[in-house]
């Protein structure tokens, strides 16, 4: 099994401009960022995640998500929200988070940016690709 750092990692590689800046103040922990701006926190493991979402979407992410909640430091009321990964992170978590990943990174990411990233998303999957 792939550990969770590695496919978190192989996620944000997705997204342009992506890369991982880790925290000395925060003991290391890693943030994911584009252009200076946080898209994801993390812990070393990636055990546990915050990202942001619209506020409607993390609502519903904390009403129905077995160890989500509103991230601390008042992010919360912002879409913030703090998600822990379970121990069994099946294939269908794992592409729920890349979803919400880039949800985050088109939140965040400049306007240019974000838009590659939505076209993506928005374009009709072809050549046997699910």
């Amino acid at each position: 099994m792939v550990a969770n750092m590695s496919r978190l990692q192989q996620i944000v590689g997705e997204l342009p401009e992506a890369h991982r800046v880790d925290i000395e103040e925060w003991g290391g922990h890693p943030t994911f960022r584009v252009r200076g701006k946080n898209f994801v926190f993390s812990d070393l493991d990636a055990s546990s995640l915050s990202l942001k979402l619209p506020k409607d979407e993390a609502a519903a992410v904390v009403a129905t998500e077995p160890g989500a909640a509103p991230a601390g430091y008042g992010l919360g009321r912002h879409g913030w929200v703090s998600l822990t990964v379970p121990r069994a992170g099946h294939d269908d978590w794992w592409n729920q988070l890349r979803e919400w990943a880039r949800t985050s990174y088109t939140l965040i990411a400049p306007k240019t940016l974000a838009r590659v990233v939505l076209a993506e998303d928005d374009a009709p999957t072809t050549g046997g690709r699910s």
